[in-house]
């Protein structure tokens, strides 16, 4: 991300006096985040606007209950409409018969 909060000199200056490596894509590469993007986007849309959460408590809540629903329930078409719990578990490899 190259928001402002994470290329100012404050907080670049914090990482670098704590040997923490600077890791972010590069300016305009959109590619570079582009899944996780697309995932916040549906987050945002599908639960977070959705909802005037009350207390950090509930807005977890909420947050946990729809991953989980991503995860299990809501169809991708880029997984060939299965959910990623389906193309997960389908493509890990069946243990052998001892």
């Amino acid at each position: 991300d190259q928001g402002s909060q994470f290329t100012s000199q404050a907080f670049t200056g914090l990482l670098k006096d704590n040997d923490i490596q600077i890791s972010m894509d590069g300016k305009g590469a959109w590619r570079d985040n582009v899944f996780v993007e697309r995932l916040w986007r549906s987050v945002k849309y599908e639960e977070v606007y959705l909802h005037a959460y009350d207390t950090v408590s509930a807005a977890k809540a909420g947050l946990d209950r729809y991953f989980r629903f991503y995860n299990s329930r809501r169809p991708h078409s880029s997984l060939d409409r299965q959910t990623p719990d389906q193309f997960y578990f389908e493509a890990l490899p069946l243990p052998m018969a001892a």
